[in-house]
């Protein structure tokens, strides 16, 4: 057991132990239970749209369905191939930055990626949630790492005789040690994204454009970037209360080089990318893929 000696340390050393503690189990709470945002319904199918679309065979038909759809929704990112984001599963147009998750079971808006830790989807709701508890946790360990080490020194300097103490000066700093490295890496990367406004799923395949694939497609800027996850009250950043900016479904982009919706402009001339320049017939026809993401 640690003891000091000092009566002003031993109340200090509590009350930084039981703050750090509070904070850390109160954005792992908050990680947890709250769940992920799903699209509004104006994203999904009507039960005519989703009865016209499933029984048209023709690609180049579906798609014109989908476009009809798609022309009133602010969605601005399409497929690898060019065409519709759509998710057969949950029968919807998907937003700007959303997936579909299959542990979840649903499309989740602005997914970042699903979390064992937490055994919940990091998403729009809950990802300033997520970095608060890895930054509380890392301070966590490092705390107890720091507070423990003095006592690891007189174990192995052999002041400390206690065979019962050693043991768990030793596996406590061990654990610690052990959870801070872990922890600085995965905060440290988290910290990377939010700067470039990028989500997991982003930094392994940058989201298309109309222009085609732009991994700083959302990159406002470091301030701004922080300002999506975080929000403009300063004073709430730092606790885990809901203070992102907007509801998940639109984000502003880094350059909105037309007025009109991307997806229903200048389909034809859809090229992927990194491929030569094609025929008009070939072109149209790669463009028809509609993506179905499970």
């Amino acid at each position: 057991t640690v003891t000091l000696s000092n009566p002003v340390e031993k109340v200090a050393y509590l009350i930084i132990f039981h703050i750090l503690f509070v904070l850390f189990v109160w954005t792992y709470w908050k990680s947890i239970f709250t769940l992920p945002v799903q699209p509004g319904k104006k994203y999904h199918m009507s039960y005519a749209d989703q009865e016209r679309y499933e029984n048209e065979e023709r690609p180049e038909v579906q798609r014109q369905i989908l476009a009809e759809i798609a022309r009133k929704l602010p969605v601005y990112t399409r497929t690898g191939s060019g065409g519709i984001r759509f998710c057969d599963r949950c029968q919807l147009i998907k937003p700007d930055r959303c997936h579909h998750c299959t542990v979840c079971a649903m499309c989740v808006l602005k997914m970042d990626h699903h979390c064992p830790w937490v055994n919940n989807c990091i998403g729009f709701s809950n990802y300033k949630f997520f970095l608060l508890f890895l930054a509380y946790s890392l301070l966590y360990c490092l705390y107890i790492a720091a507070t423990v080490f003095k006592y690891f020194i007189k174990y192995w300097t052999g002041e400390l005789t206690n065979g019962r103490s050693k043991f768990h000066v030793l596996f406590l700093l061990f654990v610690a040690v052990m959870f801070f490295v872990s922890l600085m890496f995965l905060f440290g990367y988290h910290c990377w994204l939010v700067s470039r406004n990028r989500s997991t799923l982003e930094a392994f395949s940058a989201p298309v454009f109309q222009n085609g694939p732009d991994k700083n497609g959302f990159n406002l800027g470091f301030v701004k970037n922080l300002q999506q996850v975080f929000g403009e009250e300063k004073k709430l950043w730092l606790l885990p209360i809901a203070s992102s900016q907007g509801d998940g479904h639109f984000f502003p982009m880094r350059a909105l080089c037309e007025a009109q919706n991307p997806l229903l402009a200048s389909e034809e001339q859809w090229e992927d990318d990194g491929m030569d320049e094609e025929p008009h017939d070939s072109g149209e026809a790669s463009s028809l893929a509609v993506e179905r993401e499970t």
